[in-house]
């Protein structure tokens, strides 16, 4: 089945690029809100930020949480967009962690999860179950052992470890229609084992080490497994998935390798022969037709 991707380098908070209600299927993972590694990318793309953060710098404290609602502020302007372009019944799957910090010697917890199902809500999405991604690789270690933050092994100071992030789905309106018999529906089906452990809530990629390096981590790659599970469970082969944080990549590639067509926008023009160095892999036995433009 031959394919169309159009990749826009771009800033996602406005898709010209796409019409009302022609996509039937959202996969991202945006940048963190308050991961250390994130705050350039949020300094560069709004300066009251980076001017929140001289503030913080200087000893004021309440520049902390107005620098986390004034990034949340940034992501919501995409997902107001995504609403916008997505069909009505269509899908949005965000992959999102929340972020823990020390600031001036004071201790956070920073709910991302929690603030986009809120801000999505507001917008008009219907909120379905989330998906609990265990990512038990990824936990932080004590003193080379162990996995969780605190004060040895006495109570009452340490803190529960987060290897979890959360996948949120979103529905846009009611539930899609289809004539019966669908052709392509049928064919886009999946086995009953793969049913099971898909729309489980925990999904537990236990054993599968993650070895990424610091621009997948920086871009916020998510294994292809992530991308292939949402977009088999949530879309039909020959409809089209928008990835409005492309990063590496991945979305774009997993799209070629299950049938279906694509658009995506990354706002860093450097990340480029990334992403078309892992969407040629992809190509080699499918038929698809990739686009690049560059808004001035």
């Amino acid at each position: 089945m031959p394919t169309e991707h159009r990749i826009i380098i771009g800033n996602s908070q406005q898709m010209p690029e796409i019409p009302d209600a022609s996509i039937q299927l959202i996969v991202t993972s945006p940048p963190y809100p308050m991961i250390p590694m994130w705050d350039e990318l949020f300094c560069k793309s709004d300066k009251k930020i980076a001017s929140l953060w001289r503030k913080l710098n200087g000893g004021d404290e309440t520049a902390a949480r107005q620098i986390y609602d004034r990034m949340h502020e940034n992501l919501s302007k995409v997902w107001a967009e995504t609403y916008r372009v997505l069909t009505d019944g269509g899908i949005a799957a965000i992959n999102i962690g929340d972020a823990t910090r020390s600031i001036n010697g004071k201790f956070q917890l920073y709910p991302n999860h929690s603030r986009i199902m809120e801000v999505c809500e507001k917008i008009g999405f219907i909120t379905l179950p989330y998906i609990l991604w265990k990512k038990p690789t990824n936990r932080p270690k004590y003193k080379g052992k162990g996995a969780f933050l605190g004060s040895g092994f006495l109570p009452p100071n340490a803190y529960v470890t987060m290897d979890c992030e959360f996948i949120l789905l979103f529905r846009k309106g009611k539930l899609r229609k289809f004539e019966p018999h669908h052709t392509v529906r049928y064919e886009s089906r999946f086995t009953k084992t793969q049913r099971d452990i898909w729309f489980s809530q925990i999904w537990d990629f236990k054993g599968a080490r993650q070895t990424a390096s610091e621009l997948d981590r920086r871009t916020a790659a998510y294994p292809e497994e992530v991308a292939e599970r949402l977009i088999r469970m949530f879309s039909v082969k020959g409809e089209t998935v928008l990835d409005p944080f492309l990063g590496s990549g991945t979305t774009v590639k997993v799209a070629i390798l299950t049938d279906r067509n694509s658009v995506s926008y990354e706002a860093d023009s450097n990340i480029l022969p990334t992403i078309t160095a892992k969407i040629e892999r992809a190509k080699i036995d499918k038929e698809a037709n990739i686009v690049i433009l560059k808004r001035d």
